[in-house]
């Protein structure tokens, strides 16, 4: 009985499954009969060449410009990214092998190269008024007198998600969002326009600002140890490599150190000092030696500090500060940066630069705590981004139907700061720190030059940090002096100032000439 139960139950089972197997057929013959989705055609190069020409100094310069992109693959020979970059070549060279190449950028993380292009070293420059908000368009721009064009062929480039820069094929912009990634991916780029363009004889240099700068460490080792690719000079502007220097971490005493020659020059120029001296320079040497011997020696007492002596430092940091000695002591004598663009002219109304402490901006709630914007950055990025926009497209013939994405608010937040410096120095991860790499990149290559051009109004990597970094890398003293610091009335962009773009032009043209020697 249990057995025809079984089967008919098993019958009724097959037979109910019937119209649903034919329906699955008639599903999959359909599918079949449905043509395929087509298949998106292979990411190609894009490039677009123009002739120009340029006086500098009484000297017409020819030069061709090349916008366009360079297709990165992976070891499967799969597409990978488009790297886009706008090349500057002087077109009446006669031997390239005896002629100076760099490549140029910028920082953010997620910073087009924008910046140092349209305001520094590119052939044509936006004009903006120094120190103050760029009205809205039409916006100005000129020839650049002080584009390096005349010493050197330049590359502007743009790390993947910046720019027209991005991932093609199965790859994400993301994959590239890291020291290690970017570092790799740009190196990738600079080998093989070096190999296209037959420049592998030429000088070459890296010029990188910001976030460029700990860039241009990382990947200046990288090509010369993994690429065999030499550099003669490295150029950093505005520069960081231990971002725990210029981090106010919990615990760590450094960064109120470092910060306070800057917050003395930023209080000096404000003139928000109660006894102003006249010589600035003279100030900023007085400040360094407070910062270092006493105020450190003060931070070190931590919670030992009496009240005494806390009330007798906070006076002193007023001198340098402009900060009153009530909000010195309710800081604990730690004022973070962000704390001190908001307070040092509050009574003003006004928020103090980061970039670049001389420009001011209305503060919106006078209550708050920290600085809510940086009136530098807003003072220039319309400016910058409308000009190269305008520029790329109308003079270069590139990008009619393409977003150039000057700043890629994503790209920072999602950075992957993990870093192989292949010299194990313990278990657990420290900030963010490519001193190393510069330190392994001038010993395998004892003749590379590096220049650090520092703006005294940096309030973002500020030129003491700077300064004690470039003392305690450890090197030997021969290898020291390849070293050298230059420094600017200005800011982190301190070709702003067109007194600073003359200086700063002057002192890269030198270096230049001097690590170009055979």
């Amino acid at each position: 009985m249990m057995n025809r139960l079984h089967l008919s139950a098993f019958a009724l089972a097959s037979l109910l499954a019937l119209p649903i197997c034919a329906q699955e057929k008639e599903t999959k013959a359909a599918e079949k009969e449905k043509p395929a989705e087509p298949t998106p055609p292979p990411p190609k190069e894009e490039s677009s060449v123009t002739e120009h020409s340029i006086k500098i100094g009484g000297q017409t310069i020819p030069y061709k410009a090349i916008a366009g992109t360079i297709l990165l693959k992976n070891e499967k020979d799969e597409p990978q990214a488009l790297i886009y970059s706008t090349s500057y070549i002087r077109t009446d060279t006669k031997d390239v092998s005896q002629r100076p190449i760099s490549f140029i950028y910028n920082g953010g993380p997620g910073s087009a190269s924008v910046w140092l292009h349209m305001g520094a070293f590119g052939p044509r420059r936006v004009l903006t008024p120094d120190a103050e908000s760029t009205p809205p368009a039409p916006y100005k721009l000129a020839d650049n007198a002080g584009t390096l064009l005349d010493k050197s062929d330049m590359v502007f480039l743009d790390p993947v998600g910046t720019g027209f820069s991005h991932a093609v094929g199965k790859a994400q912009d993301k994959d590239f969002w890291g020291v290690d990634q970017d570092v790799k991916s740009l190196a990738q780029f600079i080998t093989m326009y070096v190999s296209r363009n037959g420049r592998w004889n030429s000088p070459k240099f890296l010029i990188g600002e910001s976030y460029g700068t700990f860039r241009s460490a990382a990947l200046g080792n990288y090509l010369q140890e993994h690429d065999g690719m030499d550099f003669n000079g490295i150029v950093l502007i505005s520069n960081v490599l231990d971002l725990g220097t210029i981090s106010f971490h919990p615990g760590s005493d450094l960064p109120y150190i470092f910060y306070l020659p800057s917050y003395a020059a930023t209080a000096w120029y404000h003139k928000v000092l109660k006894d102003r001296p006249e010589n600035l320079n003279a100030f900023i040497e007085e400040a360094r030696k407070f910062a270092e011997s006493e105020y450190a020696s003060a931070l070190m007492k931590g919670s030992q500090l009496t009240a005494a002596e806390k009330a007798d430092m906070a006076k002193k940091l007023s001198r340098y500060t402009g900060l009153t000695e009530d909000y010195l002591i309710k800081a604990n004598l730690r004022v973070t940066l962000g704390q001190f663009m908001e307070e040092l002219q509050r009574h003003r109304g006004l928020t103090t630069g980061r970039l670049d402490s001389r420009y001011s901006g209305l503060t919106y709630d006078l209550l708050s705590e920290f600085a809510e914007s940086d009136p530098q950055s807003a003072a220039v990025t319309g400016a910058f981004t409308a000009a190269f926009n305008s520029y790329v497209r109308e003079d270069l013939k590139f990008g009619q139907d393409k977003t150039y994405h000057a700043i890629s608010e994503g790209v920072g937040s999602n950075w992957d700061w993990k870093h192989q410096t292949g010299r194990g120095r313990g278990f657990f991860p420290g900030s963010p720190n490519v001193e190393g790499d510069l330190v392994q990149a001038l010993l395998a290559n004892p003749h590379l030059q590096v220049e650090v051009e520092n703006g005294y109004y940096d309030m973002a990597t500020p030129f003491f940090a700077t300064e004690y970094t470039m003392e305690h890398l450890g090197l030997p003293e021969r290898l020291q002096k390849n070293i050298r610091l230059k420094y600017y009335d200005a800011g982190h962009m301190m070709y702003l100032r067109d007194e600073d773009l003359t200086k700063l032009k002057s002192n890269i043209v030198a270096f230049i000439d001097s690590a170009s020697k055979p």
